[in-house]
């Protein structure tokens, strides 16, 4: 940011409305300058205070949505040039590429994978979030009848790979309402590809040749009011493009560079012909730093291991994935069914009940709020210790769902079993396994 929250407070108009999400102005212009909200947000911002708080409140890559609704991506507003400077603001769209020339068998194919390729992963939902529609056979009507099916059929943003803009003018029309990204404009076709975007307020690709080109382009379209941008800097091999990525990156952040500072799209289906090779290379590219990956095709074993790439690299470093404190009924617990008890972490917590599923005994699964840390960590804090643990077992509600009194605790945490059972006297304290592997035949010996 380019001013202090203070200096942002001193230009907003102090009604503590409430309406940005925050209780106050003062609030507002802190997460303002921390870069945690959008100055759109305050809806009684004077129009001389917006335009001296709009360039400071932009991030130094401008955020671009395409899309609309629940299919709306949005891309870029990044801060930081590496991860554990403060984190990864928005993951990359990875994008399936289909084109107008294919048979309608292998489009119906590609949609039904794009589709039932979702994945859920410590409580995420993991899957490609954009289909990129690429006009080859210059047919408009084959090019309409593309957009419409992937319209009806895909839950999914798009993209639009034409540099007609005849023919850009004629399918718009029928998908402009969901927001599709326009690819691309160039120096040959900029006014006419510029004049659809701003008419149907897309967003809009720029090519060129190299980064100077793409600064001139991206220069006129500020110039004109089009700042909705992603750039592509048309480069077909890794070590270029990855040059170039960073080159982008540091020029936007490091040097303050306006018309580099927004999403980059790097076309990895032009790399290379071999999808694991291509799946390798879009890896690099989750790091580093594209905003939009187009792959030439995906299967379950080429796309499972990018989204889980780039779910880790765009967590909060700070802030560990948790899962909300509660009982979890496992496989239709009863009276008799055993007790167990875990952390919040999301990966402990999917571990154990996996473990639990897997084992076909119906259980009770007790998960202790510890701020995300895992179950050694947690008790190393002072936060899953047994004051804490037999606090939250009174206050939980499971006394009400099981005759026994058995409470069945991490192995890791078997040094709390004494202390437990002066806190719960009611309770007989199990000691479990120390690995969630081991629960499966652990739980067959349960006795109620």
């Amino acid at each position: 940011m380019a001013i202090t929250g203070i200096e942002i407070f001193k230009l907003l108009p102090k009604t503590n409305c409430g309406e940005c999400g925050v209780p106050t102005c003062l609030a507002f212009a802190m997460s303002l300058a921390a870069g945690k909200t959008e100055l759109s947000k305050c809806p009684y911002l004077s129009d001389e205070a917006r335009k001296k708080l709009e360039e400071a409140s932009t991030p130094p890559i401008r955020p671009v949505t395409i899309g609309k609704g629940e299919n709306a991506k949005i891309i870029g507003g990044e801060t930081v040039m590496f991860r554990h400077e403060k984190r990864f603001e928005n993951a990359p769209a990875i994008a399936l590429l289909m084109s107008d020339n294919m048979t309608e068998a292998n489009i119906d194919k590609r949609i039904e994978r794009f589709n039932n390729l979702v994945y859920e992963r410590v409580g995420q939902t993991l899957r490609a979030e954009m289909v990129a529609l690429k006009c080859q056979t210059g047919d408009e009507d084959k090019y309409k009848a593309l957009i419409n099916k992937v319209m009806q059929k895909c839950r999914a943003s798009i993209m639009l790979i034409c540099e007609n803009p005849t023919l850009l003018e004629a399918v718009l029309p029928v998908c402009a309402d969901v927001k599709p990204l326009i690819y691309a404009l160039t120096k040959e076709n900029f006014d006419r590809i510029a004049a659809l975007a701003k008419q149907y307020s897309c967003p809009l690709a720029v090519k060129g040749e190299n980064l100077d080109d793409i600064i001139e382009l991206t220069t006129r379209l500020e110039q004109s009011g089009i700042k909705d941008i992603v750039i592509d800097s048309e480069v077909k091999d890794i070590s270029s493009s990855l040059e170039d990525q960073v080159a982008i990156r540091r020029a936007a952040l490091n040097h303050k560079m306006r018309s580099l500072g927004y999403p980059a799209i790097v076309m990895v289906n032009e790399m290379t012909d071999d999808p694991l090779q291509e799946s390798l290379i879009a890896a690099t590219f989750v790091a580093k730093y594209a905003g939009i990956i187009v792959l030439s095709d995906f299967s379950g074993e080429t796309l499972f291991p990018l989204l889980v790439l780039r779910m880790n690299l765009f967590s909060d470093p700070q802030r560990p994935l948790a899962t909300t404190e509660g009982i979890y009924e496992i496989g239709g617990p009863g009276e008799n069914s055993p007790v167990l008890l875990t952390c919040n972490f999301s990966l402990t917590y999917f571990i154990v009940s996996g473990e639990i599923e897997s084992s076909r005994i119906p259980g009770y699964l007790l998960v202790k709020d510890t701020e995300g840390l895992s179950v050694m960590t947690a008790w190393a804090a002072g936060k899953f210790g047994a004051d804490t643990i037999a606090s939250f077992a009174k206050k939980c509600g499971i006394a009400d769902k099981v005759k026994h009194r058995k409470l069945i605790i991490p192995g890791y945490i078997a040094i709390e079993s004494g202390a437990l059972e002066e806190e719960l006297p009611d309770w007989e304290i199990i000691i479990g396994p120390r690995e969630g592997a081991h629960i499966p035949a652990y739980l067959k010996t349960w006795k109620a």
